[in-house]
């Protein structure tokens, strides 16, 4: 016999069909929670077909995000074989039959029937600490959005009530900045509080600096003051909405600095961090990200595979004579993985600054440029050389990973 478990899982409860062979269903379909009692009870049943066959039975159940996380973890400490289909697969196999039919029970059904048809890959553990990087550096991604959001608000707002305040330190969103835009919100408060207030503040608000920057800083302050267009600040809900946005700037600050010092600590312990470091144009941020997406090497066997994760790779599409011109990439794999391999690739063929030494410019990866370059040569567009750059930086990373060697780059 060759037994199987079907589960389609939704948020907190799983669908359960067994299968002791081909075409040959086992029992009524059932619903289990997510809970230690309902895994238990699916473990007695799994228990149950093993001793009526003598075979441990594999479950197949589809990728959810994080809704499969507990069944997976439960039945990960008690070794029995997981395959976690993709859903493009599993909905690929749905969409073979003639009637339109989506019901919780035939999809634990249509997992079972995958199961005989397809040559499904058994799911591979990621190692715990790649699992928290990558938990890591999506949560630093979505907060990183949250203050973009915040920036822009932020910046209505301060178009409306400050304006001239933009010029008066290098950076609008530095510490000092916001909190001295934080004690003196309008012109007015700043030409009440006068020059020699405004250095001590400033000078409070940054140690780091000497007292004569925190008197130049003040002088531009109050420049600026007398230049603002709106000297009475007429709807107080301007200045209280701008006052909310600054604090929730400073502290989203702080959480972001906490993930990037936890997510430098936690990649300098993988040395799959410093090979891909070695590649010119990769930085920290980029590095850690693309190893915690990409996990295990081991789980492909081929770049193409690898290629096919990050969703790189040209769609393809023949019927007959036909034979489409336009292909696009797929888009199908890891956006996260996609996203920071573009990064890499513009950070890799941009110019370096001119050295002193020379008037010559040269780039941060030469090899990556000249591909790039040879290209845009070719007549290919700009969006077109750079996905061909990615897809060649991936394939390099996969060797890279797989040999446990560093990059060399030889002009």
């Amino acid at each position: 016999m060759n037994p199987v478990i079907g589960l389609d899982v939704a948020k907190g409860e799983s669908q359960v069909q067994a299968y002791l062979e081909k075409k040959k269903p086992y029992k009524s379909s059932f619903k289990v929670a997510h809970t230690l009692e309902g895994l238990d009870k699916l473990h007695q049943f799994l228990k149950e077909i093993e001793s009526l066959t003598g075979v441990k039975p594999p479950i197949v159940l589809e990728a959810t995000g994080h809704y499969h996380t507990p069944v997976v973890q439960y039945f990960e400490d008690r070794n029995y074989l997981l395959i976690i289909v993709n859903p493009l697969i599993s909905y690929r196999a749905k969409s073979s039959s003639l009637r339109k039919v989506k019901t919780d029970i035939i999809d634990a059904n249509h997992l079972c029937e995958l199961y005989y048809k397809e040559d499904l890959e058994p799911y591979k553990k990621r190692g715990i600490q790649l699992l928290n990087l990558r938990n890591l550096t999506r949560q630093h991604e979505s907060l990183t959005s949250i203050v973009v959001q915040i920036k822009l608000q932020f910046q209505t707002i301060l178009d409306q009530v400050f304006p001239e305040f933009k010029g008066v330190f290098g950076d609008l969103y530095s510490v000092v900045s916001l909190q001295s835009l934080l004690e003196y919100p309008t012109s007015n408060d700043v030409l009440l509080a006068g020059e020699e207030t405004l250095a001590a503040k400033i000078n409070e608000l940054c140690k780091s600096r000497s007292y004569k920057w925190a008197e130049t800083k003040a002088k531009k302050l109050i420049a600026a003051a007398e230049r603002n267009p709106f000297q009475e600040t007429l709807y107080q809900s301007h200045i209280l909405t701008l006052e909310m946005y600054i604090k929730m700037l400073l502290e989203n600050q702080k959480h972001l600095s906490t993930f990037e010092k936890e997510i430098d600590a936690l990649a300098k312990e993988i040395k799959e961090y410093k090979i891909i470091q070695s590649i010119p144009g990769i930085g920290e941020k980029i590095a850690a990200t693309i190893i915690s997406e990409i996990g295990e090497i081991d789980r492909f066997n081929h770049p193409k595979k690898l290629v096919a994760f990050a969703g790189i790779d040209p769609s393809i599409f023949e019927s007959g004579r036909f034979k489409g011109t336009v292909n696009r990439i797929t888009k199908r794999g890891s956006s996260r993985l996609r996203h920071a391999l573009f990064m890499a690739v513009k950070c890799a063929i941009r110019d370096c600054r001119k050295k002193k030494t020379t008037d010559n410019i040269i780039p941060r990866n030469k090899r990556l440029r000249e591909f790039y370059d040879k290209k845009r040569e070719e007549g290919k567009p700009y969006k077109v050389a750079i996905i061909a750059c990615a897809n060649k930086l991936l394939q390099w990373i996969y060797a890279l990973l797989k040999s446990s060697s560093t990059f060399q780059d030889i002009a």
